[in-house]
């Protein structure tokens, strides 16, 4: 099978592999749509993900497909069968696992970190990973299930009430898709910081009530001349030092700070202990997707969520190194892998 394998800090290479095996518990997937991610980008440029990477490796977590073969104990799902994959595999039994905060696991498998994943033309993945689709579903958008997974865990410990003002920093896909659950959790206002205009206006589309250039325009300034007063919650998506800092700085009293965005290892960030003390920040992180891709799953089947229309564009996979070593590619929006594509 053609494949895309990392060997190191900028080297990926389109190579032949051998098609994975299939175990008695395993699904093997005929791998349809691939998304690039920002964990991606951070190995590509040597830096630690959500977890260590052993080159060589095949990278890609987000992926959907069609199921080409079963192991002899896999019951529920079916060759041919529409499917998506959560690519964190927990061991079940150390001690996180068995009190409730799996997504800690000493023994954590992560599909297209530890193993080879989904930026090749077939996976072989364990049974209990896999989430079967509806026929009529959307492989391109169901690609997308472990990004909203892992925004719907960062999300539920903002506990965003019906009526409160929301603020997003940072309109990737990633922001984009925060927008969206702020909507539907009952925001009154959700306000988007964004310097790009391209995903400002599709922000604007997906949900903002304000959408905001950080960069030419005084944030402070355009939020008093819209009559925003307490923002409850600051939902960061950019994953830069700056952007944190902003974040606490824009955050109103008694109000909750999510730092989603991946910064690089090393990043440090200075606060101000006071200002915190003053305001009452919360400051939280979230780490990846526990207990939460079904809920993203049905979300993107309902079609209560959005995740296609920032897709810039379907690529092959001899464009995926280049768009992992171009910002302004990825400036212009979601970048999806077709394997087979020529």
């Amino acid at each position: 099978m053609k494949s895309a394998v990392f060997y190191g800090k900028h080297d990926v290479r389109i190579e032949e592999a051998p098609q994975p095996k299939v175990g008695a518990d395993d699904v093997l997937i005929r791998i349809a749509a691939c998304g690039v991610c920002g964990t991606d980008v951070h190995i590509f440029e040597g830096d630690k993900g959500a977890a260590d990477v052993t080159p060589p490796t095949i990278l890609g977590h987000e992926f959907s497909g069609i199921v080409e073969a079963v192991g002899d104990n896999v019951k529920d799902i079916a060759v041919g069968d529409k499917v998506c994959v959560d690519p964190n595999d927990t061991c079940g039994e150390c001690y996180y696992c068995r009190n409730g905060i799996a997504h800690f696991c000493e023994h954590m498998t992560g599909i297209g970190t530890t193993t080879d994943g989904g930026f090749a033309q077939y996976c072989s993945v364990h049974k209990k990973q896999v989430y079967k689709l509806l026929p009529e579903a959307s492989l391109i958008a169901c690609a997308m299930a472990e990004p909203v997974a892992c925004c719907l865990h960062g999300f539920d410990m903002c506990d965003v009430q019906p009526g409160s003002v929301v603020m997003v920093i940072g309109g990737g896909m990633i922001g984009l898709i925060m927008v969206q659950l702020a909507k539907i959790a009952g925001a009154h206002k959700v306000i988007l910081l964004e310097p790009v205009a391209v995903k400002r206006e599709m922000g604007a589309k997906l949900g903002a009530d304000l959408t905001i250039d950080p960069l030419n325009e005084d944030v402070k300034a355009v939020l008093a001349a819209h009559h925003v007063g307490r923002i409850n919650t600051v939902i960061e998506c950019a994953g830069l030092k700056s952007t944190i800092a902003q974040a606490i700085d824009l955050a109103g009293k008694q109000s909750t700070v999510m730092m989603f965005g991946l910064t690089k290892p090393d990043d440090e960030v200075p606060i101000k202990p006071f200002e915190i003390f003053q305001k009452e920040v919360v400051l939280k992180a979230s780490y990846i997707n526990p207990y939460t891709q079904t809920r993203a799953v049905n979300l993107i089947q309902s079609g209560k969520i959005d995740v296609t229309s920032m897709v810039a564009e379907v690529c092959s996979l001899e464009k995926l190194k280049e768009v992992l070593a171009d910002p302004a590619l990825r400036a212009k929006g979601k970048y999806i892998v077709d394997p087979w594509m020529a």
